[in-house]
């Protein structure tokens, strides 16, 4: 199983999206800047989860990843961001 999510940051109001296997653990490297020179390493405060979905397979979640990071896909996201 893989899951694809999106993660935000409220200090930049940015969010994220990416697709993994483990997402508690993808969460902390997120957040403690593992991924040097990324776009989530470069905003500092805090990235929590606001949308994640089940897929079956690896070739599934890059899918829906493409899907989330086109407009409407972004337009989706948005609508699960905390005010």
């Amino acid at each position: 199983m893989f899951i694809v999510y999106a993660i935000y940051n409220k200090r930049h109001r940015k969010f994220y999206i990416g697709q993994t296997e483990d997402i508690e653990t993808r969460e902390l490297l997120h957040n403690e800047k593992t991924f040097k020179n990324s776009y989530t390493a470069r905003l500092e405060g805090d990235w929590v989860i606001i949308y994640q979905e089940q897929v079956q397979s690896r070739q599934q979640a890059l899918k829906r990843e493409k899907q989330l990071k086109s407009y409407r896909g972004r337009q989706f996201i948005k609508q699960n961001i905390p005010l």
